[in-house]
């Protein structure tokens, strides 16, 4: 029989690469959904993808609810924590994200543990690195931590930072830290495997429909999700990953870098290539939470140290712009734009 793994939010962007990997490198992969409704369409999914779906069975998990949550990590040699919330739009109440991302995390490692999971990959997230610290700070490693009491922090970036300190806790108390790797993508980008757009490409997705009228100066830290997926594959075979966090971003582009690369690729889409000014968004935010909520990066362009990623994988990372190529590719080859 092949190993075993749980593997929560496979109906997720990122869930579904990490899926079609773990099923292609031979493993039996038991994916968390809220409501097994969807197990049909997720199978179909990673079917017309190339999968066999013969190793690939369900379990319904609540992030925010105890039941099944033993059971689902018994049997598995290994445990995938991909799944978390992630909103467009910055909620009123920051418990909204906290509270699931904290509580999913502490359930899924607690299962892990109980289980004897012998690797643990969870994903976290560029947010839990690189945000609240001095604007004079533009580059950054695995060795830092997103500042909690720093300027601009969004309610996104706190509930990634707690949650992935929620989690180094607990397989510190357990004495198995080494049994647990952290991946910590930035904007992940890349094909997408069905016709649901998720949160990750819905900017790309606005910017070729046009609804974006002007661009703002925030910089877009880019991977590709091909690469974030391999990487928790990797991680959850290599020994020395154990223990270690790994940050993912093969560049930054300002949103108009991105917007003049799909303009230049679909001439015939409605792209908008011109800035708006700080001082504009600086006023538009006073009347949008979300945008008030990125305030802070505006004109601060930051990159991560992904070098050990890439030692990770054997390989380099996939440029940027083809990451946004493929992702407006399928977008169009689904019929989203």
């Amino acid at each position: 029989m092949s190993d075993r793994v749980l593997l929560t939010g496979i109906s997720g962007f990122l869930g579904g690469h990490v899926a079609l990997q773990l099923l292609n490198a031979g493993y039996t992969v038991r994916g968390s959904l809220r409501n097994l409704k969807r197990a049909d369409k997720v199978r179909d999914t990673l079917a017309r993808a190339g999968a066999d779906i013969s190793r690939l069975e369900f379990v319904a998990l609540d992030l925010m609810d105890d039941a099944g949550w033993r059971e689902a990590a018994q049997g598995c040699r290994y445990v995938q924590h991909t799944a978390s919330p992630f909103v467009l739009e910055i909620p009123q109440d920051k418990m909204d994200l906290i509270g699931p991302a904290v509580e999913g995390t502490t359930r899924a490692l607690g299962a892990a543990n109980a289980a004897g999971a012998e690797r643990i990959v969870l994903t976290s997230s560029m947010a839990a690195i690189a945000y609240g610290h001095d604007r004079s700070r533009t580059a950054f490693t695995a060795d830092d931590w997103t500042d909690l009491d720093g300027r601009g922090v969004n309610f996104y970036q706190e509930s990634k930072t707690l949650a992935e300190r929620r989690a180094w806790e607990i397989m510190d108390a357990a004495s198995r830290r080494e049994a647990l790797a952290v991946i910590n993508p930035s904007g992940i980008f890349g094909p997408l495997l069905d016709e649901d757009p998720g949160t990750s490409a819905i900017l790309i997705q606005r910017l070729l429909n046009g609804s974006v009228p002007a661009l703002p100066r925030i910089p877009i830290t880019i991977i590709d999700v091909r690469d974030v997926a391999a990487a928790h594959v990797a991680a959850m075979t290599t020994p020395e990953a154990g223990g270690q966090r790994f940050p993912m971003g093969e560049r930054t582009l300002l949103f108009k870098e991105v917007a003049d690369l799909l303009a230049a690729r679909y001439p015939d889409r409605r792209v908008p290539r011109r800035q708006m000014p700080n001082w504009a968004v600086r006023l538009y935010g006073l009347f949008d939470r979300d945008v008030r909520g990125n305030l802070a990066e505006l004109g601060l362009p930051k990159q991560l140290d992904s070098s050990d990623a890439a030692a990770l994988l054997g390989r380099e990372l996939t440029p940027a712009p083809d990451a946004i190529m493929a992702t407006a590719e399928t977008l169009v080859a689904h019929g989203l734009v």
